[in-house]
């Protein structure tokens, strides 16, 4: 038997973290469902119970839930909870949702890159890698943000960061951004 069937027998306690992250599926379990079980699993209040993904209707991912079980609904185990939520970090704009609570989480700002996919020259898509974009940019903020995922469009391709400071994250990466080909024509949206 299961931890999982276990908590179906007893009076488990259903939650949903509602992410305010644009992150696919698999970046979502290893970002936020792996070290979230992980970590209930550890202080044996609960498990994670899945996930799912919300995209607008252009196929870009809007946000994006864990269903959380608690063993039971004491305020203890919600705690710990909350206590994980803000360790693991999570965007602006989330909530804990569950019979009797509203809780909204999150201290990290969003910053979605828009790189053209369309407008630029077939010499600069030939001769630019998006991997290098994601290196470097990474590089710039040295800690004050990172990439968590991406998504392709038929326009353009967004790359999703997130860190302490939407300002701060926008200001580092500004250089680099006017100086490498594939960046040209880009857009910034703060996201969180």
């Amino acid at each position: 038997m299961g931890l999982f069937d276990i908590f179906k027998k007893n009076n488990n306690y259903h939650l949903t973290l509602q992410l305010n992250a644009r992150v696919l599926p698999i970046d979502r379990g290893e970002l936020f469902e792996e070290p979230i079980n992980e970590a209930l699993e550890a202080s044996k209040c609960g498990t994670i119970d899945g996930g799912g993904t919300m995209q607008q209707a252009t196929g870009e991912i809007e946000f994006c839930d864990i269903e959380i079980l608690l063993k039971d609904n004491k305020m203890e185990n919600v705690d710990k909870l909350l206590q994980i939520i803000d360790r693991i970090g999570v965007p602006k704009g989330s909530f804990l949702r569950g019979d009797g609570l509203e809780q909204s989480v999150g201290t990290l700002e969003g910053l979605a890159l828009y790189l053209n996919g369309t407008e630029l020259s077939e010499e600069v898509y030939q001769n630019c890698d998006i991997n290098y974009v994601i290196e470097k940019i990474d590089e710039v903020l040295d800690g004050c943000g990172r990439f968590y995922s991406y998504w392709e469009g038929s326009e353009n391709t967004a790359l999703y960061y997130y860190g302490i400071s939407f300002g701060e994250m926008k200001q580092r990466m500004t250089s680099f951004l006017s100086e490498y080909p594939l960046c040209q024509k880009c857009k910034i949206e703060q996201i969180a």
